[in-house]
């Protein structure tokens, strides 16, 4: 199969009343695992790639282009997103490269300034039929920012999105990025009334740190793309941990990188299923 446009699949979520999972990669590794948990699930998997994970890799191209390799050689539905891009350029580059989607984050900026900055991207993003989000209320928890009282306002949301024309907008409902304990407390109904309030779907960020019957009940409350990273990350890192101790002169990183990514397929497929199994009551 060639890449699934994000669209695509975030609206079969949103009729489905179902959650739809979006996962980062970091590197090859991750892609690989992301894409065989797709295939045994028959769930369709939203590939991330942050700009911090640009970074890593000195460009975007590269990363890009393994990732659509993996899913023209699959028969899962993988789409590609751009996630977290505080650069409008990057944005650019990534429609231009042929993702289905890209998060322009202007969510740092005053409002005024995020809107004009967001609307831009859109223009940009909506001339090659590009699924565009965005993010408002900034996620606490992103480069040392620990704001666990911030909160998107609905009717705020809602003029931001017929101010810009974004196509699904992530908001602060409680959860924080980078957690690595899921203890984090969702505000539930500010997420039906958020979902109420807007025409478009909702995205959740910081998901790594809520547990699995929280995730279950904001879906139900009315969240449609559950983003996670760090969670998977610490399932790989555990089993790479647990093969070196246990076979400490291994120098091969093949040997110890395929079961950090049979682990982090396994959860990913875990995951996809929870999210796939929590049908919310309302209509977006």
């Amino acid at each position: 199969m060639t890449l699934t446009p994000t669209r695509s699949i975030i609206d079969d979520a949103v009729q489905a009343r179902s959650g739809v999972a979006a996962f980062n990669v970091i590197h090859l590794e991750t892609a690989e695992g992301l894409v065989a948990a797709a295939e045994r699930s028959q769930l369709p998997v939203v590939l991330q790639i942050s700009q911090n994970c640009v970074g890593y890799h000195g460009a975007l191209e590269p990363i890009a282009t393994a990732c659509a390799a993996l899913a023209e050689q699959s028969s899962a539905s993988v789409a590609l997103h751009l996630d977290h891009a505080e650069s409008e350029d990057l944005t650019r580059e990534a429609v231009d490269l042929g993702f289905g989607s890209v998060m322009y984050d202007g969510a740092k900026l005053p409002y005024g300034e995020n809107v004009a900055a967001t609307a831009r991207s859109v223009a940009y993003a909506h001339a090659a039929g590009v699924f565009v989000e965005a993010e408002l209320g900034e996620v606490g928890g992103k480069d040392g920012a620990h704001a666990p009282g911030v909160r998107t306002d609905p009717a705020e949301a809602s003029d931001f999105v017929a101010e810009t024309g974004v196509d699904a907008l992530a908001v602060a409902v409680g959860s924080s990025h980078a957690m690595t304990e899921r203890v984090a407390a969702l505000d539930l109904d500010l997420i039906s009334r958020l979902h109420a309030a807007l025409d478009v779907p909702l995205v959740l960020h910081g998901s790594s740190g809520v547990a699995d019957d929280v995730l279950t009940l904001a879906v139900r409350a009315g969240m449609t793309k559950i983003n996670v990273s760090t969670h998977l990350n610490g399932v790989f890192t555990g089993a790479i941990r647990e093969f070196l101790a246990a076979n400490p002169a291994v120098v091969d990183s093949r040997k110890y990188l395929a079961p950090a990514r049979a682990a982090l397929s396994a959860e990913a497929e875990r995951l996809q299923r929870l999210f796939a199994l929590a049908p919310h009551g309302g209509t977006t």
